[in-house]
């Protein structure tokens, strides 16, 4: 395991764990701090974790423009929301917020890229432009985070082969795989249709039609 820890600093004896009432439910906040990067990096529970049967989960990005500002370049918000709609749903699961912005390579960048993209690049393109990768996100941490939890077995929230495949690399047992697929409209469908096309993602093209 890397350096990821529930954050106790400051006060010892108190964890950075709370209820947290919301639109979607009353969730368990827990704060994991990663001592790498200086980043601190979210989970929020629902119900309890430990039975026999897979635990739903979303590992979610960091998407500022997409997740407060409702920005429809992305699908972000929209699957952040459905992700937390779907945990309440079943009535137990777990979300992931990690704190890798723009695919990992930060805001800045990431509205450097939405720069390009405006000029006529994809996303795919804006990225490599500007000398990152397509996308550079490591899920080490998210892992990391699911065992200290305690949990090891998931079916997971999501459209990306390459995140299924990362967790299964650090030793989660991703036993299914839901798709989560929302959010479309005119200003996001060209950045989905990369996605599908040129970075791998599992995603219908029909539910990108109008």
């Amino acid at each position: 395991m890397t350096d990821v820890k529930e954050i106790t600093e400051n006060h010892s004896d108190i964890p950075s764990r709370a209820k947290l009432p919301t639109t979607f439910g009353e969730f368990m906040i827990r704060v994991f701090h990663e001592k790498s990067t200086g980043f601190d990096h979210v989970a929020l529970t629902l119900g309890d974790m430990q039975g026999p049967d897979p635990v739903l989960i979303r590992v979610h990005s960091e998407c500022l423009t997409g997740d407060a500002f409702g920005s429809l370049r992305c699908d972000c918000g929209p699957q952040l929301h459905a992700a937390l709609d779907a945990i309440r749903d079943k009535g137990w699961g777990c979300l992931l917020y990690l704190r890798q912005e723009g695919r990992g390579i930060g805001l800045h960048a990431k509205i450097q890229a939405y720069h390009l993209q405006d000029k006529g690049a994809d996303t795919l393109d804006a990225n490599l432009m500007l000398g990152y990768p397509g996308d550079a996100r490591d899920y080490q941490i998210a892992a990391n985070m699911l065992k200290s939890l305690e949990i090891e077995k998931v079916t997971l929230l999501t459209n990306n082969p390459n995140k299924i495949e990362q967790l299964r690399s650090y030793g989660i047992d991703v036993v299914n795989r839901e798709t989560l697929v929302v959010g479309v409209g005119e200003s996001n469908r060209a950045y989905l249709e990369t996605k599908v096309e040129r970075m791998g993602h599992s995603i219908d093209k029909n539910e990108l039609e109008d």
